[in-house]
């Protein structure tokens, strides 16, 4: 489960656009359920994205 603080970066779950792939991003809030899926809310990156389709970067706890 993602926290807020977590640097993550978007997986081959989802379709990902070209402009976020690779890019680092910190977990601003969540997790939360929405539409039935658990999302988090990510810096830089508009609106919410779902949890399993981020990978954490970096630390002990990657």
């Amino acid at each position: 489960m993602l926290t807020v603080g977590d640097k993550v970066m978007m997986n081959d779950n989802y379709d990902v656009p070209g402009e976020c792939k690779g890019k680092e991003y910190v977990v601003t809030a969540g997790p939360q359920e929405v539409c039935g899926t658990t999302c988090v809310w990510l810096d830089g990156y508009k609106g919410c994205y779902a949890e399993d389709g981020l990978s954490k970067v970096g630390g002990a706890n990657a």
